[in-house]
């Protein structure tokens, strides 16, 4: 080993394949997004699409997992979901719910539990001191970015909204989603620190 190799690269190499392990946490997650469909959602704004914890659970499964196998579980549940499980929310199934306007959110949770795990993975590489501020600084990018962009998007598209009034009808998820973005990063916090190899391996 070089002795230009920094510490933190020592401590971090890449994963470079997934273990019988990756993939017993990629199944656990999928089924926690899909527990967390059984809390009752709360029906919001003229659409009444329900405020769920399945963002919590998106998010936090991208926090732990990193971008790859967060992808891999949420696009489980997804596909799960899809192919006739009631694991959506209000126990809906199928691909007509692509017809609805929950459409957007459902599209976007793979991509923000990816996107949430790719910026988690330069988190726990680069940070050791508040780490649950930019953990949450992850989660809030991805699910502005993502999950509400693409939340907006399928109000004009399946709403037949306008833009103002599509990102009208999107602004009261907001306050929940601080409120679970900021439950996802203690969460993920204290269990990197209770199983530190979970998302980036370490050399022993």
């Amino acid at each position: 080993m070089s002795s230009t190799e920094t510490a933190s690269t020592r401590r971090t190499p890449p994963r470079t394949r997934w273990t019988s392990t990756d993939i017993g946490l990629i199944a656990v997650f999928a089924g926690l997004v899909a527990a967390s469909t059984l809390v009752p959602g709360i029906p919001v704004g003229a659409l009444g699409v329900p405020i769920t914890l399945q963002t919590l659970t998106v998010i936090l499964t991208g926090l732990v997992l990193g971008g790859g196998r967060a992808f891999a579980a949420v696009g489980l549940y997804t596909l799960l979901g899809f192919a006739g499980l009631p694991i959506f929310s209000g126990g809906r199934s199928g691909l007509g719910i692509l017809a609805t306007p929950s459409a957007g959110y459902i599209i976007a949770f793979p991509l923000a539990a990816a996107a949430t795990g790719w910026l988690a993975a330069i988190v726990i590489r680069k940070t050791v001191k508040h780490r649950a501020v930019f953990l949450f600084a992850a989660a809030m990018i991805s699910t502005i970015v993502l999950i509400h962009g693409l939340g907006v998007l399928g109000f004009m598209v399946n709403g037949k909204f306008d833009f103002a009034k599509a990102f009208l009808a999107d602004l009261p998820y907001y306050p929940g989603d601080i409120i679970k973005n900021v439950l996802a990063a203690i969460i993920a916090v204290a269990l990197h620190k209770a199983f530190p190899d979970i998302l980036v391996r370490r050399v022993k």
